[in-house]
């Protein structure tokens, strides 16, 4: 069953049914503008510019439950990404990531690939999720490693 059979607002507040996503493979990451691994949308952005042609997309979600790391509204957020990263894959609408007001997509990923010693809650932003074309999730990797330590695994999804 894919993970992607949720709709969530992106940051213009317009709905993005996640279905249309399968078929590619999808990276889901947590966000944060004012986060030291901030530096990440960069690598993120390489990775977009170099397999989106061949069938990656990078899905970003701004949380602000880790050390009130992004602060601001979905359209400073927006404005941040693009002015110091130049983001153009999707970004959505901010979100919670761990507790009763989880998105419930997130809910989904965590229970389908839990973390170190099998707990599910995110420990910081910039957690990755990858997805296989089939809408599986297939590898969670930790706020630290960097994009471009995922190529070989998306290589070998693409």
């Amino acid at each position: 069953m894919s993970v992607l059979n949720v709709q969530m607002p992106l940051l213009n507040g317009q709905e993005q049914d996640l279905s249309a996503y399968k078929g590619q493979v999808v990276l889901v990451v947590n966000t944060a503008s004012e986060c030291g691994f901030t530096y990440q949308y960069e690598g993120l952005e390489k990775l977009y510019g170099q397999y989106k042609d061949r069938g990656l997309v990078i899905l970003g979600f701004p949380c602000n439950q880790f050390g009130y790391q992004e602060k601001g509204d979905n359209a400073t957020i927006g404005a941040f990404c693009q002015k110091n990263y130049g983001v153009t894959f999707p970004m959505f609408a901010k979100i919670d990531v761990n507790g009763d007001l989880a998105a419930p997509l997130y809910k989904t990923l965590k229970k389908a690939a839990p973390g170190l010693l099998g707990t599910q809650s995110i420990k910081w932003n910039f957690t990755k999720f990858l997805i296989n074309r089939d809408g599986k999730v297939v590898g969670r990797y930790a706020p630290t490693t960097k994009p471009e330590k995922l190529t070989a695994d998306i290589e070998a999804l693409l």
